[in-house]
């Protein structure tokens, strides 16, 4: 079967690297231009080209696949269908029509559930215990074709987003094989989408933020949900802080005979009321939260404690 496949980041590199290794013909790789990046600003290459390009694939890069020019490339390549692996660019009606067998996109949730651009982080920031991998077959919607195949994966209380990235990219393209053998075979059903879903869409600059008004737990979720990009961040003293890793804690009654408590001080949101071993401990709208690992603006990560005692910081101040 004659493959075309569409894709950009890393989440999409196991599919393609799949393909090749399970023997498809894969006739040309369609990836987003490449991009400045870094301080120099030079044109870097999306992973999937340079994946594409080690296996010594066809890559084709327009700016815009909607164009009478992207389309007759696809055109030229005559796929029998088109695999699409987080691309970042929309098909036309045109497109999805083109391939005889349709076109299959591998997507990060367990459809109708976080459809849109990011689902693994909000799967994480949201506190699910368990999201997966879709294959679905595209229509014009955002990610609301018909469903192929899932596969689930359990979130851990502890699990970053790029941890249950890695698994998730592995596992869609383990799956994406076993969708290909089915359609081959006849064997595979499409089902229609329904249900409840959401929408997981872009992270913003106010997604990032850390009010620390919130729960306890739920502070914890976004701050996993944003690691390793883009970072869940606060402040120190006017400074910008990226929150790494934490995790829930629960006061003692050693703990609560500490001085801040002894002063009876009723702990303000953001307060840091102990300085341990290994964390800083800061109350929150509702429970507290262990401070493990931060990043000052320009520097490298380090344990929170090790940042707060080079700030000779005091117990009681504000994380803003």
């Amino acid at each position: 079967m004659r493959l075309v496949f569409m894709g950009t980041p890393d989440f999409a590199v196991p599919s393609l690297r799949a393909l090749v290794e399970g023997g498809y013909d894969v006739v040309g790789v369609f990836t987003q231009p490449d991009r400045p990046a870094g301080r120099g600003k030079k044109l870097k290459p999306s992973p999937v080209k340079i994946a594409a390009e080690e296996l010594g694939l066809a890559v084709f890069q327009p700016e815009r696949i909607k164009t009478p020019e992207g389309i007759e490339q696809l055109r030229s390549l005559a796929p029998e269908c088109i695999i699409v692996v987080a691309y970042g660019q929309i098909l036309s009606r045109e497109i999805l029509q083109l391939p005889s067998k349709g076109c299959i996109n591998v997507h990060a949730s367990l459809l109708p559930s976080y459809r849109g651009a990011a689902p693994i982080h909000w799967a994480v920031m949201r506190g699910e215990t368990r999201t997966g991998v879709t294959t679905m077959l595209m229509d014009e919607g955002l990610d609301t074709g018909d469903m192929l195949l899932k596969r689930e994966v359990l979130i851990s209380k502890e699990a970053t987003t790029g941890e249950i990235h890695d698994e998730l990219a592995s596992v869609g393209g383990e799956l994406l094989i076993v969708t290909l053998k089915e359609l081959e075979m006849g064997s595979l059903k499409a089902t229609p989408q329904t249900g409840t879903s959401n929408y997981a869409p872009l992270l913003k600059r106010e997604h990032e933020h850390i009010d620390w008004s919130g729960k306890a737990a739920e502070l914890h979720d976004q701050i996993r949900g944003l690691n390793p990009w883009p970072g869940a961040f606060a402040t120190f003293r006017g400074e910008n802080l990226k929150i790494w890793r934490s995790t829930p804690y629960v006061l003692s009654d050693k703990d609560l005979e500490t001085e801040l408590f002894s002063k009876k001080l009723a702990p303000d949101p953001g307060q840091i009321l102990q300085v341990l071993e290994d964390s800083l401990v800061v109350q929150t709208g509702d429970g507290v939260l262990r401070i493990l690992e931060v990043q000052p603006a320009g520097k490298r990560a380090m344990p929170a404690r090790d940042f707060f005692n080079g700030r000779h910081g005091q117990v009681g101040e504000k994380l803003g």
